[in-house]
């Protein structure tokens, strides 16, 4: 696992603000799962849109309901195989599938909320890393990440979602649609898919 101080300054957040994290790194996965879907019919990424809208609805409308453990059962049918397909976007989808599944065990089990955000924070910089070794880099390691340009900037992301998040004093549904808005405009995904 790729390690950043990151992580440190994460563990101080609320919920509101792990959660909102989390549903910004699955946003910027979805492109991936949404190409692979177009690409080979497998799903319908309209599913997967629909169970992160649920998250963000939680976190931007105060009498909001969300039954998350049907939200994971209806994300268990989204989950590709890499044994079924013969293309290397099945992976980047399998990831964003997983990142999804983590955050929402988090959601019902607030215990392990912090767990998923770390857990969340890596996947996506695992998807990055995976695709560069894939064409051609060394393994990626905690020692060589910086000279990595794509992993350095998929950490500088991540920095860029965490810093109006800290700066916070409360729950601001403000901050948080403007991110979402922010990450659905420019629908770029973490390895630069652009829907």
């Amino acid at each position: 696992m790729l390690n950043n101080p990151l992580q440190v300054r994460l563990e101080k957040l609320e919920p509101w603000q792990h959660i909102t994290f989390m549903a910004c790194l699955c946003e910027r996965m979805y492109p991936n799962y949404a190409m692979f879907c177009d690409n080979t019919e497998f799903a319908e990424p309209r599913v997967y849109r629909d169970i992160l809208d649920s998250v963000w609805e939680i976190l931007t409308v105060k009498t909001a309901k969300v039954n998350f453990e049907r939200q994971l059962e209806k994300l268990e049918a989204l989950f590709p195989s890499a044994d079924e397909y013969d293309i290397y976007l099945v992976y980047p989808a399998m990831d964003a599938c997983q990142a999804l599944s983590t955050m929402l065990h988090g959601l019902l089990d607030r215990d392990y909320l912090f767990d998923s955000v770390i857990k969340v924070s890596q996947q996506s910089v695992k998807t990055v890393a995976d695709l560069e070794e894939a064409q051609g880099a060394e393994p990626i390691t905690n020692e060589n990440q910086k000279a990595n340009e794509a992993v350095c900037e998929e950490w500088d992301v991540q920095w860029a979602i965490f810093r109006p998040l800290r700066e916070a004093t409360e729950r601001d549904i403000e901050l948080i649609k403007d991110l979402r808005a922010e990450l659905r405009d420019e629908l770029i995904s973490n390895i630069g898919i652009e829907l």
